[in-house]
């Protein structure tokens, strides 16, 4: 038989669950916005750089060259800052729904 106290408990676990999760969800989007906005950041400075070091050249061999390298850093940027986010986000995932674990733990029945 199902208790009222029983009741009013799970609904306190339920909303103290809820603000758990909207506080890591809070900080998780908070910290993948801080990586966008470091990440558009550093490939404007890096652009920035490029335009002044390509308008100093003279010849296309150098030009080449410093496209070629600027290409590459680029590259190399995006997959590295894309990795650190992917990561944000998948940590993001785990930390909103850790604190159902418990609640969802009391209505799993247990294997034997």
């Amino acid at each position: 038989m199902v208790k009222i106290e029983d009741i009013q408990n799970y609904g306190k676990e339920h909303l103290e669950s809820v603000a758990a999760s909207a506080t890591n969800l809070q900080s998780g989007v908070q910290a993948i916005a801080t990586a966008y906005g470091d990440y558009a950041k550093k490939s404007f400075e890096d652009t920035k750089s490029f335009v002044e070091k390509l308008s100093g050249v003279k010849s296309l061999d150098k030009a080449l060259e410093a496209q070629t390298e600027f290409a590459r850093s680029s590259y190399e940027t995006f997959v590295a800052e894309s990795q650190k986010i992917a990561g944000l986000y998948t940590d993001l995932a785990k930390q909103a729904y850790k604190p159902y674990e418990g609640l969802v733990a009391k209505f799993t029945p247990a294997a034997h």
